[in-house]
């Protein structure tokens, strides 16, 4: 392989960043990492994405432990994917009783999780560092079921107070995955994305729906939120900042699967589309963190949608070196 696969050349540790959005509200960030949330109530703390291991999950902890002693009793799994989800377990020493996802989240733990634990424990060996301490997939307690707002269902919908402070759970609509689910505190304007809004970094789409997502942002929008912590990227503070979030991840989803489709439409192969995407993408989004990584399969998932394969392929350790080698040659 011309390039090292996937985020394996990345190993340097990243400036760790936790402040304070609102009375209530924290953002956890790093320099392009996955980010967490925080958010700490009168009774009870709820965390917002648990990072990839429990290991690193203790960061987090003495974090919030220099602001507050009060159980980490909930844990958010904003979608599946294991580098947000598998450091759940450090919680449960600190009061965690509850781990909460959406039921497309449920769903896809169930049919892809296992895959997709070794799948990114190849592509982020940094972030993976210590893979030993995880006991195993991450398995929610509280399931919130409901269906896709985007073609005119009701979602579900949780409110959990932590006293002093409400926070709301649902499932918007589909975009990075079927199954993401954000926390909004509406009374101080704050929301957590998750990965469905990335700011200055890459906006992988591997297990997206893509013709899907525009219309989750734009349900986002209307929350009007005057902060954002996004999956990855700085937190954003003000209106002004958030929309530019939300129009950087829309600009790359309709970017993509525009070249996707005219790829599609032109009958080439896979690695066509990629040169044919990078022309739209490069000049405008190459610069970014995680860019080199996500792209190629950011562009295998938009190319299968564009041909008409609605549920994403799983990503499996074999299948994500097969896909990188042939792009690659």
């Amino acid at each position: 392989m011309s390039k090292a696969f996937a985020s394996q050349a990345d190993l340097a540790d990243k400036q760790i960043t936790f402040e304070q959005l609102s009375p209530h509200c924290w953002a956890y960030t790093a320099e392009g990492d996955p980010n967490s949330g925080v958010i700490i109530g009168e009774k009870f703390i709820m965390v917002s994405d648990a990072t990839a291991t429990p290991a690193m999950a203790r960061d987090l902890i003495a974090r919030i432990r220099e602001v507050s002693d009060k159980p980490i009793k909930y844990v958010l799994l904003t979608h599946y994917h294991a580098v947000r989800v598998l450091g759940a377990s450090a919680f449960f020493a600190e009061g965690a009783t509850e781990v909460i996802a959406s039921q497309g989240t449920a769903e896809l733990i169930a049919e892809r999780g296992k895959e997709d634990m070794q799948s990114e424990m190849d592509r982020f060996p940094r972030l993976f560092r210590n893979a030993e301490s995880v006991p195993g997939l991450t398995w929610p307690t509280m399931v919130i079921g409901g269906g896709d707002p985007n073609v005119g269902e009701v979602p579900g919908k949780l409110t959990v107070d932590l006293g002093g402070v409400k926070v709301q759970i649902w499932h918007p609509g589909n975009g990075h995955t079927r199954g993401d689910t954000i926390a909004w505190v509406e009374e101080e304007k704050v929301l957590f994305s998750g990965d469905l809004v990335e700011y200055n970094a890459g906006v992988y789409t591997g297990d997206a729906h893509l013709a899907e997502w525009p219309a989750t942002l734009e349900a986002l929008r209307s929350l009007q939120a005057e902060a954002l912590v996004p999956g990855r990227g700085e937190a954003l503070k003000g209106a002004e900042q958030v929309n530019k979030a939300l129009d950087y991840t829309k600009r790359w989803v309709e970017t993509l699967y525009r070249c996707a489709c005219e790829a599609a439409q032109a009958n080439m192969d896979l690695k066509a589309a990629m040169e044919h995407t990078r022309k739209s993408m490069d000049p405008v989004f190459g610069h970014v963190f995680i860019y080199e990584h996500c792209l190629p399969f950011d562009v295998s998932r938009a190319y299968d949608e564009a041909r008409g394969i609605k549920t994403p392929r799983v990503w499996t350790a074999e299948r994500d070196k097969e896909m990188w080698e042939s792009l690659q040659a």
